[in-house]
């Protein structure tokens, strides 16, 4: 597949390979690191004149023109690379079976839908979808205007146990779980198979328009990669996570090119040690959460990733952070997304030190 160039990236191949070393846990000379900066001569973004905030949500020309203009703003420094990705949240999946998705400022949440196991059978993918039909309006806009500018990546997909909260809300869930155990894991099953086809759907839009493979977690690569979560798990215990879920999860990573665990909050932690045995499980995307600390307090979680032989995403990483995580981390898997980047001079003083890290 011949990739779409990106203007201003003249070193886009050795990038491009850099990401797709991190899935190996390799390096071809240095850790991967993402950095950027605004540029000093910014074009004006556009201005919302949206009466609502799910009028603004649903202007997919608006929106992909806002994504333009920050993608021109911004310096790409060590791998990083401009990409967007049409979003109507995270409960886009179970919303097109037939949900309704209510829109706020930042983010979006579904309104549970399914009241009986016993209509599951009727909930079905449409490309009637309201949902459906603006995913295909904004896919479109955000294609055309990103051309030569920024990669269009995949809309945010949660399949599995999230998607099962989005038809019955995560208490319902968790009684379910006890009380409905065959209806669960027949409807694991359903929603699976539709993720792979909704997967492909995107995929062949995406492909055919020279995009890389990226998505929310800003990882770009040439290779099919997926994230795989299951938030609900933060709730359950480790019997239940294995008996519900982990097949699910494993069938998953088994369908990509690589896949990227995000595993969310500490209550999630308990589940690790399997995680860490699914053999097509590249890498974990490890988020402690607000007011769990900084990147450098969960060394212990890194080194265990790595000593598994498994890469670490490290969000939220600040310069004043690199001299802990070079001292305690292998750079071989690591790819990193370093923050507060002042200028174009600071990012160049950053990658020399990381490309040090041996």
């Amino acid at each position: 597949m011949e990739l779409m160039s990106i203007d201003g990236i003249d070193d886009l191949e050795m990038r491009l390979k850099r990401q797709d070393a991190f899935w190996d846990c390799e390096i071809l000379d240095r850790a991967c690191v993402t950095m950027s900066c605004q540029k000093k001569e910014e074009i004006p973004l556009p201005v919302s004149h949206h009466a609502t905030c799910k009028d603004w949500w649903m202007d997919a020309e608006f929106r992909a023109q806002q994504a333009k203009r920050i993608a021109q703003n911004r310096v790409y420094m060590g791998d990083a690379l401009p990409c967007a990705f049409p979003n109507l949240g995270p409960d886009f999946f179970p919303a097109i079976y037939g949900g309704e998705i209510i829109f706020e400022a930042s983010t979006s949440y579904i309104k549970p839908f399914l009241n009986d196991w016993a209509d599951a059978d009727g909930l079905k993918l449409s490309g009637e979808n309201p949902y459906w039909e603006k995913m295909e309006e904004l896919y479109a806009a955000y294609i055309e205007a990103g051309k030569n500018t920024f990669y269009t990546g995949w809309p945010d997909l949660h399949p599995g146990a999230d998607c099962l909260v989005g038809f019955r809300g995560p208490q319902n869930l968790a009684i379910d779980l006890f009380d409905d155990p065959d209806a669960v894991k027949k409807e694991l099953k359903k929603v699976t198979a539709d993720f792979f086809k909704t997967y492909e759907h995107y995929y062949k839009k995406l492909s055919s328009a020279g995009q890389a493979c990226t998505g929310w977690p800003g990882i770009v690569s040439t290779r099919r990669w997926h994230v795989p979560s299951n938030d609900f798990s933060y709730m359950i215990s480790p019997e239940q996570f294995n008996e519900f879920f982990l097949e699910g999860l494993r069938e998953e990573c088994n369908y990509f090119d690589a896949s990227i665990y995000h595993l969310d909050g500490v209550g999630s932690l308990r589940h690790l040690d399997r995680l860490l045995e699914i053999k097509t499980l590249n890498a974990i995307q490890w988020v402690w959460g607000a007011g769990r600390g900084e990147v450098t307090d969960w060394i212990g979680v890194f080194k265990k990733v790595q000593a598994a032989g498994k890469g670490v995403q490290l969000f939220h990483v600040y310069p004043q952070h690199l001299d802990v995580l070079i001292e305690n981390l292998r750079p071989e898997g690591v790819w990193m997304g370093v923050c507060g980047i002042e200028s174009e001079e600071h990012g160049a003083a950053v990658l020399k030190k990381i490309n040090r890290w041996k």
